[in-house]
């Protein structure tokens, strides 16, 4: 007879610990898989991270039969109710994020259980998910392109995750998309003539300043809250996420890579080009010692892929070359540190602009995510 399931919230910093590292043996022998340090997991998740300012956040962990620390945990999960998505959205959707199981639909009930039960005592209507934690973070679980690894901050995950959604009748919200691109020695005359047109307008464009990253990220947050409002899921950021952002990015970030354009002293254009740190990051198991550290030191060094994770245009400057002369500068930081491909992610699978934006330039659909959904 199989051992029943237990659901239990994590109560302390043990139960954390099996938390962070359930994945560690559940992708065991997947060369895919690309930790996260354990020690930046373990900010991400408690009070340091301004996201838990706005938002009430538990995790949950499951067991085959009664919680036994890591010994019998098979599943964990975390419910999010995120107050500034409600405030700003007024859709009564609450979120699960960090979900990992094996391959069992009865653990897998279990915990989304566990998550529908507390959106419902706040009142909420929908749970929606995977976001870890908001479209900010990573969304979504990859449900098309298993057989590349992924880039920083992108989801990765068994296929048979899709299965379990479907088994708890979850139902599609929004599939989101990943391109990929080679890195051209020349990129097309299309490009050129957007750039030359944003510069004959007097557009100009710099490098990010890594002596003032976080003044410069708050420009882009500017520009962020207004170009992106009328995303799907979007949600703004605040000036705290901001500032814990950048300390995350500053270790990793080409300067060359990360792109603003400015109109005067206004800031109307920013393209964030980030080197892949899952590349080491799968070498480092998720430890940080003097062994890792001298392999994160070497490999850091033979990156060769990047994703775009950041490009925005205020709306008075679209269709004027702002894309064109921001994608010219950051591809030619993209060959002085020898980049060879670059990810486009994630794109939303109805914003058909960005995507011509990114198939102009020898984009081609590799990887697609997909958030589900389901009534409280």
């Amino acid at each position: 007879m199989a051992e029943p399931i237990t659901v239990a919230a994590v109560t302390n910093s043990k139960e954390l610990d099996c938390f962070i590292k359930l994945p560690l043996r559940l992708y065991a022998g997947d060369p895919f898989y690309s930790p996260q340090l354990t020690k930046d997991l373990k900010n991400h998740f408690s009070k340091e991270n301004p996201f838990m300012g706005f938002s009430t956040v538990k995790y949950y962990l499951a067991y085959s039969g009664k919680p036994n620390g890591d010994k019998n945990c098979v599943g964990r999960v975390a419910s999010i109710v995120n107050r500034r998505h409600l405030e700003y959205h007024n859709d009564g959707a609450g979120f699960f994020g960090f979900f990992e199981c094996i391959n069992d639909t009865n653990v897998a009930a279990a915990l989304l259980n566990a998550v529908r039960e507390d959106l419902r005592s706040a009142g909420l209507r929908v749970m929606r998910g995977p976001m870890s934690f908001s479209t900010n973070e990573e969304c979504g679980l990859l449900i098309d392109g298993f057989d590349t690894p992924p880039m920083i901050m992108t989801p990765h995950n068994p296929p048979y995750y899709h299965d379990l959604m479907r088994s708890y009748m979850m139902e599609k919200a929004k599939d989101l998309y990943g391109y990929i691109a080679d890195v051209p020695d020349v990129m097309p005359d299309k490009v050129y003539r957007a750039a030359a047109i944003a510069e004959k307008r007097g557009i100009t464009a710099r490098i990010v300043s890594m002596k003032h990253l976080v003044d410069d990220l708050m420009k882009f947050k500017v520009l962020y809250n207004e170009a992106w409002k009328a995303n799907w899921g979007f949600v703004p950021m605040t000036d705290e996420e901001i500032v814990y952002t950048g300390k995350q990015m500053e270790q990793i970030i080409y300067p060359e890579t990360v792109v603003i354009a400015e109109y005067g002293s206004e800031t109307v254009g920013f393209l964030g080009l980030i080197p892949d740190a899952n590349f080491v990051l799968r070498h480092m198991g998720g430890k940080l010692n003097p062994i890792t550290i001298a392999k994160a030191l070497y490999l850091s060094k033979k990156i060769r892929d990047a994703r775009l994770m950041l490009l925005g245009t205020m709306a008075g400057f679209r269709n004027k070359g702002v894309d064109g002369l921001l994608f010219r500068e950051a591809f030619k930081g993209c060959k002085k540190h020898n980049v060879e491909r670059v990810e486009f992610s994630w794109i939303l699978e109805d914003n058909l602009p960005v995507q011509m934006l990114v198939k102009m330039i020898g984009g081609k659909l590799y990887k697609k995510y997909r958030i589900y959904e389901c009534p409280v």
